[in-house]
């Protein structure tokens, strides 16, 4: 099993626009799959996650938030997955690589966006370029050095 974190952004880059600005090592980038448009990257020996991107069209992502559920539904997105090995020696180096693509992610666009753990606890929004986070006092708290690495 892994800790999965997503990182949707909302509207109509491809998926290889988002792969060329989450991840700088060519090398490493997400190639196709077999899945249509999806892309993936084995990256846990390297950063400690496998790394999916898949775009899609009339999405409904729902959450818990700080205020209770969340609920979004952007014409056209594209989500960015990292599976995130729960060996206990590699997760902060494998969650620090994760923070560092999502914050590369967010400041190189404007999309609206959303960060989620498990794909049911929010941790983060992006609304007409304004940033959002939730579980400030638990998640964030706990790890410190994501809010060094994504403001807001």
């Amino acid at each position: 099993m892994a800790v999965e974190y997503r990182l949707t952004l909302a509207g109509r880059s491809s998926t290889e626009e988002i792969a060329t600005r989450a991840v700088a090592d060519p090398g490493q980038r997400p190639k196709p799959t077999p899945y249509g448009r999806a892309l993936a990257a084995d990256l846990y020996e390297e950063l400690g996650f496998g790394l999916d991107i898949l775009s899609g069209q009339h999405g409904c992502f729902e959450g818990e938030s700080d205020t209770g559920i969340w609920v979004w539904e952007p014409d056209a997105f594209v989500s960015t997955t990292f599976r995130i090995t729960k060996n206990p020696e590699r997760y902060d180096e494998a969650l620090r690589n994760t923070l560092e693509i999502v914050a590369r992610l967010l400041a190189s666009g404007t999309e609206d966006a959303a960060f989620m753990l498990d794909a049911d606890t929010l941790l983060l929004t992006r609304v007409n370029g304004q940033t959002q986070k939730h579980r400030r006092a638990s998640w964030w708290h706990h790890y410190g050095y994501a809010g060094d690495l994504i403001p807001g």
